[in-house]
């Protein structure tokens, strides 16, 4: 011990010395004391650091991947349905303007819609999620139109903005 004294910075050397004199002036009984406090203390640290997480991984990790498969599920849903929009034949344009005049009238006074040649655009104000959602399915199977350009304000009351869309077989 004493060979690595001298080793040590001076400073490192005085706090070890006082560390040991501190340990000596204490009776049996308080060493036995700080000793198991140091213990507690590291088995706390490793549990917190190392264990709690680990287990935390592990109760959560079922419900992680069910929420995974039931996303991959409607992505592959998504997926199939846009095969199969894809591989539909073109709607003719005045046939897409009725399907799409039709889909629009759905959300009654709230939207307006304007057609010119192969573009369609929506303008509408406070329309709720669902029925915005309904539109753009019913304008997508029923028109074969294709979203090109959305401009859309979240409010209390619905969405508001406008989409513009593409009918008549132009992509």
């Amino acid at each position: 011990m004493a060979s690595d004294s001298p080793s040590l910075p001076p400073a490192l050397n005085d706090a070890r010395q006082q560390a040991g004199r501190f340990w000596q002036s204490r009776a049996p009984r308080e060493r036995q004391l700080i000793v198991v406090m140091g213990i507690a203390v590291g088995a706390l640290i490793v549990w917190l650091t190392l264990l709690q997480p680990a287990l935390r991984t592990l109760r959560e990790a079922p419900i992680d991947l069910d929420r995974l498969d039931h996303q991959m599920q409607q992505m592959q849903l998504a997926a199939g349905e846009m095969q199969s929009l894809r591989a539909a034949s073109p709607v003719p344009a005045e046939q897409a303007a009725t399907a799409l005049r039709a889909a629009a009238a759905q959300l009654g006074e709230r939207a307006k819609l304007a057609i010119q040649g192969d573009r369609a655009t929506l303008t509408f104000t406070g329309v709720p999620a669902d029925a915005l959602r309904a539109f753009l399915g019913e304008a997508r199977s029923a028109a074969r139109a294709r979203p090109m350009e959305a401009q859309l304000v979240k409010a209390a009351t619905g969405y508001s903005g406008s989409v513009t869309l593409s009918i008549g077989g132009a992509s």
